[in-house]
């Protein structure tokens, strides 16, 4: 039967996990209660945070119906070293009857083990000094290619009220929050953002799925909470999360495992223990339908910008640039963009090295280097065909049934301006 004291611990802890002592109290109760297998999973997420907890320990071993400490063994627990005793460097003694190597081969996808080997890296503890890459973004904005709307927008909601303090209090616009980035994928997001952060000179920190997942409990929050405290550390600093899709997916589709690091990532945005001044947050992702509601809410990621396919003179651009260290001759960039519309940079970056093997493989065939003409190019064009077309299908029924709220309204307009072309 549900206990209404517990049902209540149980969601306060939900609400404050690393409240170690909350947890081990309903740990306490649900092991009274005969809920053991319950309990284990509370003092396994204390012993991933404090592997030397004797109360978790003893809990633990409770709960898997091994006697207390309290009750008569041949050697009772001591707790701690008395006061004229200098603190001693070997584990602390486990509570008895406990058999803690069958514990480790049943539990060992929730119980850390209780020791490593010399070098090597404690698959809980390890990630305690885990350190993240920072970069100093060399580029800015001018090193994109066209995209003038995007540069628009992001010069008046980003980086104008950041380069006029005054200005900014005077209208009382306010820094808080992130920038959401979203479009097709391959049409440079990742690029915007490092140029943000050359823009603002400031540090870049990029943060994708795998450097937060992990298979211990309560250790991908934690990763979260490091990756935060990293980019406090050298604020001013650009946070940068790709693919918030993934980690970010609305909680109403995920398992509970991952319902709480979803939680992490929104007690982060909000700065509510660290404080997020100097940490300017840009996500991306190619499906922001799927990003959970309440990252999306004012205060986190609140503002949208629409990355579209690059358009003629950014074509040229990022054709001109992975043509630069080949040999080429005679070729008109203006005609290539003109007929590579809708085409993602990353599509453009494959039909030059397309267009490079046509001149190669005659060049192999003849016995005589060649140049990459306009032959080539053209030719590529014909064969490379724009990857951004499924990504649109998608995203047209999104605009047409489900942009109520009107978060949408530019990739709808853009829509329309595509199909009339």
């Amino acid at each position: 039967m549900s206990d209404p004291l517990i049902d209540s611990l149980t969601a306060a802890v939900q609400a404050r996990p690393d409240d170690l002592p909350l947890r081990l109290h309903l740990a306490e109760l649900l092991v009274a209660a005969g809920r053991g297998a319950e309990a284990i999973g509370h003092a396994a997420q204390v012993l991933a945070r404090e592997p030397g907890n004797v109360t978790a320990q003893q809990l633990m071993g409770r709960a898997l119906g091994t006697p207390s400490p309290a009750s008569p063994a041949p050697q009772p627990v001591q707790s701690e070293p008395a006061q004229s005793e200098p603190a001693r460097s070997e584990p602390v003694q486990q509570p008895a009857g406990v058999d803690w190597s069958a514990m480790e081969q049943q539990f060992g996808d929730v119980v850390p083990p209780r020791f490593t080997r010399t070098g090597e890296p404690d698959p809980v503890q390890g990630d305690q000094d885990r350190i993240f890459d920072v970069e100093s973004a060399t580029i800015t904005l001018a090193d994109v290619g066209g995209m003038a709307d995007v540069k628009k927008r992001l010069e008046v909601s980003f980086l104008g009220p950041l380069r006029n303090p005054k200005l900014r209090s005077l209208f009382g616009k306010s820094l808080r929050g992130g920038l959401l980035l979203y479009g097709p994928p391959g049409c440079g997001k990742t690029f915007l953002a490092r140029a943000v952060a050359g823009e603002m000179g400031a540090a870049f920190i990029s943060l994708s799925i795998t450097d937060v997942l992990n298979m211990w409990v309560g250790s991908s929050e934690k990763n979260l909470h490091d990756l935060f405290e990293s980019a406090r550390g050298h604020a001013p600093c650009v946070l940068f999360l790709d693919e918030i899709d993934a980690l970010g997916h609305k909680r109403s589709q995920l398992q509970s495992s991952m319902r709480t690091v979803v939680n992490q990532l929104l007690t982060e945005l909000d700065g509510v223990q660290g404080g997020n001044d100097g940490v300017f947050v840009l996500a991306a992702t190619n499906a922001p339908w799927d990003v959970d509601a309440a990252l999306r809410r004012p205060g986190r990621l609140d503002r949208t910008v629409l990355v579209l396919p690059p358009d003629r003179p950014a074509r040229a651009a990022i054709c001109e640039f992975h043509l630069r260290d080949r040999p080429v001759a005679g070729i008109d960039l203006e005609q290539v963009a003109a007929a590579t519309e809708h085409y993602s940079g990353a599509d453009l970056a494959h039909l030059c090295e397309t267009a490079a093997e046509y001149a190669m493989r005659d060049s192999i065939a003849s016995g005589e280097i060649r140049m990459i003409g306009q032959a080539d190019m053209m030719a590529a064009a014909r064969e490379v065909r724009p990857s951004t077309d499924a990504w649109f299908a998608t995203a047209r029924n999104v605009a047409m049934f489900a942009n109520e709220s009107g978060e949408y309204d530019d990739l709808a307009a853009y829509l329309k301006k595509r199909k009339v072309r």
